[in-house]
């Protein structure tokens, strides 16, 4: 089987090509994103790879179909960009990597809340330019402090089980309360209750139309003061114009970021000599109690590792005509 990668990067190159020793399948690897402009590139290819920030919407979808492609497999877990109807009408199969390391996201949304909480970013800057001061570096204790945890999943609950080793309360919100979570003394409350009470609130939901901006103007007006935001899910989760004024009234106290909702513009690319056009973003960036990275909380050697080896598997059982675990579905 041939197979397209859009989006490649080196480390998408480096990580698949080790796994397909066990495939052998023909992989081709192009930086560009899937676009209408670039779908032509797919003729010859039965299946293709693509990332978060390729849109697959019904034009793009009839475009792979007339190129020939009839598979697409998504290496990432959120599926919030492909079109499920369109291309269940057009009779193309969409396979996606539901999990991989759960603890690689969960571990890099504490690493943004102690970035924040010890200022640690600021004081190694501080220190690089010989300034040893501790003044405007006073931190806070996570021990005791209320922890908001929106969406247990499985990355929910790999964040639930280390926030408890700091000594933290948590609450959580989702529509199916896990179980095995309430018995490690997690406690399931309302939206509304979780941000009136968190001293820090981690999202971990997918991205859906009833999740678009869960985080608005109104939901900021019910936030505890002084609370911190982190999000390392979907960029569309928050609503950046309203997350600015909450930022600008002191409404919450810090914001860490690993996705934006204008990221597929920005993300995955060195804009270094270049200048940003996205206002927002600028904003945001110029708060000095805002913290973002570049969609990185997935990116470890382990993660790596088996978003390849589940990837290639998802493909090799559509070939087979195996039973699909992984496959996505349009729920209409």
């Amino acid at each position: 089987m041939r197979i397209l990668f859009f989006s490649a990067k080196s480390y998408d190159q480096e990580y698949f090509t080790l796994a397909n020793e066990a495939f052998g399948y023909e992989l081709s690897f192009i930086e560009a994103p899937l676009s209408q402009q670039t779908l032509s590139l797919s003729q010859g290819y039965e299946a293709i790879c693509v990332f978060v920030n390729d849109k697959l919407d019904a034009a793009v979808l009839e475009g792979l179909a007339q190129k020939g492609v009839k598979v697409v497999a998504l290496r990432c877990a959120g599926f919030n960009n492909v079109d499920l109807t369109a291309a269940a009408k057009l009779g193309i199969t969409v396979l996606r990597v539901p999990a991989y390391s759960p603890e690689a996201v969960a571990e890099h949304a504490v690493a943004l809340i102690l970035t924040l909480s010890r200022k640690t970013h600021k004081a190694y800057n501080r220190v690089r330019e010989s300034n040893f001061s501790l003044e405007r570096l006073t931190g806070f204790n996570l021990y005791q402090k209320t922890i908001g945890v929106v969406g247990t999943g499985k990355i929910g609950q790999a964040f639930c089980r280390i926030m408890q080793g700091f000594g933290c309360r948590l609450l959580a919100y989702d529509l199916y309360p896990n179980e095995e979570m309430q018995s490690l003394g997690v406690e399931y409350v309302s939206f509304t209750r979780l941000l009136e009470q968190s001293d820090v609130i981690s999202l971990h939901c997918p991205l859906t139309p009833d999740t678009h901006h869960l985080l608005d103007a109104q939901a900021f007006g019910q936030i505890k003061k002084g609370a911190t935001l982190i999000n390392t899910s979907r960029g569309g989760l928050i609503d950046t114009a309203a997350v600015i004024q909450a930022l600008k009234h002191a409404q919450i106290r810090a914001l860490g970021i690993d996705v934006y909702e204008q990221e597929e513009h920005l993300f995955f690319r060195d804009l270094s000599e270049t200048i940003i056009q996205d206002d927002l973003i600028a904003r945001l960036m110029s708060f000095p109690n805002v913290l973002v990275t570049a969609h990185q909380a997935f990116f470890t050697q382990e993660a790596l590792t088996e978003i390849a080896q589940i990837s290639l598997s998802n493909l090799s059982a559509w070939q087979q005509g195996a039973p699909l675990a992984n496959e996505v579905k349009d729920k209409a």
